[in-house]
């Protein structure tokens, strides 16, 4: 770490300490001037966080990782994003691969000292509020300002990467991605408006539990769903009982009541594989006696999506491309 920053960061220990703690974001004006250069006020859920108005060295964890790969932040370390991999285009593979991983899989697993080696001077947190009480935010904050932009039910991944874009300078970049997005999205709307908007549709996510015997059913506003409703899909239906976060748009029936749950679906969707391979929990359900039976599959109107893991523009692109290539045959029938 160079010594400057090092007698800085230890000078500013105690100031950074009093930050208070939580998780979402957007940015405002009020521009001030720190020895690091000019600073702004960036309005987070763990409140209002002074920040480098063009960060140069910033460390990203969760769903930051991607939309800052996309958005061509200047990003010094990353947490693993394993899920995401597939997604990557060739530049942000190599990217993610050269970079130093700060943080496993979950927030449990931060690596502090690895940060603090880094020498940030931003740290974007994108895990969801119940999970920040897996990191030592204060610890974060005496290393370098900690902005908390984390998601709630999957579709938030819009408005959040484009505030995680923001806070590390990366707008720019970040705007030309959605702009390409929309337009496709636009584009397939139109292509398919006489066939999808007129479906009653549902869909098997990935995460269902074979070991317990259930399936997870996807409604508007999940992983499975959500890119989907952007050419006019629509998931029929609601949580029975709602427990926050993606169990306010996804829920977990027991494989019994499977011909319940589809018995109105004019067509089923279902989530694959980047491989276009069957996950396990998805396999459990196509693999049931009693999905044969359902109107939707006798009816021949089955349909597996890639790429429903996307949390960014870029990779939502190409589930774009995936959901146009499954729903193709319907404009055949």
């Amino acid at each position: 770490m160079r010594t400057t920053r090092t007698r800085r960061l230890a000078g500013a220990l105690a100031l950074a300490l009093t930050v208070v703690t939580a998780a979402t974001a957007c940015g405002s004006g009020d521009a001030g001037q720190a020895d690091g250069g000019p600073t702004r006020v960036f309005a987070a859920d763990n409140g209002q966080i002074t920040i480098p108005v063009s960060p140069k060295r910033v460390i990203a964890t969760g769903y930051a990782v991607p939309a800052l790969l996309e958005a061509g932040a200047p990003l010094v370390g990353v947490s693993s994003w394993k899920r995401g991999i597939p997604l990557f285009n060739e530049q942000e593979r190599k990217k993610y691969d050269e970079l130093a991983k700060v943080a496993g899989e979950s927030a449990s697993e931060t690596n502090y000292e690895a940060i603090a080696q880094a020498d940030p001077d931003l740290i974007v947190i994108g895990v969801p509020k119940p999970v920040l009480a897996d990191i030592d935010i204060k610890r974060l904050e005496a290393i370098a300002p900690v902005v908390a932009i984390g998601p709630s039910v999957p579709s938030m991944w819009r408005e959040l990467s484009r505030k995680q874009a923001d806070a590390a300078g990366a707008a720019a970049g970040f705007d030309a991605l959605k702009t390409a997005y929309d337009t496709k999205a636009k584009a397939l709307a139109e292509k398919y408006k006489a066939v999808v908007p007129q479906l009653k549709l549902g869909h098997v996510g990935a995460y269902g539990e074979v070991a317990k015997g259930n399936f997870q059913r996807e409604f508007n506003g999940s992983w499975g769903t959500n890119i989907a409703q952007d050419i006019g899909a629509t998931y029929y239906g609601q949580v029975k009982v709602k427990g926050g976060g993606s169990k306010d748009v996804s829920e977990y029936p027991s494989i019994e009541e499977l011909s319940t749950a589809f018995a109105q679906a004019d067509a089923i969707t279902y989530s694959v594989a980047a491989d276009g391979s069957v996950p396990a929990p998805v396999k459990y359900v196509l693999d049931s006696p009693l999905w044969k039976e359902l109107p939707a599959v006798k009816a021949g109107k089955v349909y597996p999506f890639r790429f429903t893991e996307a949390a960014t523009y870029r990779a939502a692109t190409s589930t774009l491309d995936a959901v146009d290539q499954a729903f193709a045959p319907l404009l055949k029938q």
